[in-house]
């Protein structure tokens, strides 16, 4: 199981700092995690930056996730 972990932001919503997916893809781990938390939205996760076991993914949606991957969520940096 990939262990998720959550921004102080997305901790607001879930009241968890980490979690456990089955889900073998991001975009289910996604679907995974707005189904078992409600105030959770597929928008707000999307907005996310994502790192999969270190590296910063940036378009993470059809990646696959190790059974003992460690995801991240993050805020977005913008620079200029």
């Amino acid at each position: 199981m990939a262990i998720v972990f959550f921004s102080s932001e997305l901790k607001l919503l879930t009241g968890e700092e980490q979690t456990r997916s089955d889900a073998a893809i991001f975009k289910d781990i996604v679907t995974d995690l707005v189904a078992r938390y409600d105030r959770l939205s597929e928008e707000k996760l999307m907005e996310m930056a994502i790192a999969i076991d270190g590296e910063i993914i940036h378009t993470p949606l059809l990646e696959h996730v190790g059974k003992e991957s460690e995801l991240h969520f993050l805020h977005r940096i913008s620079g200029g």
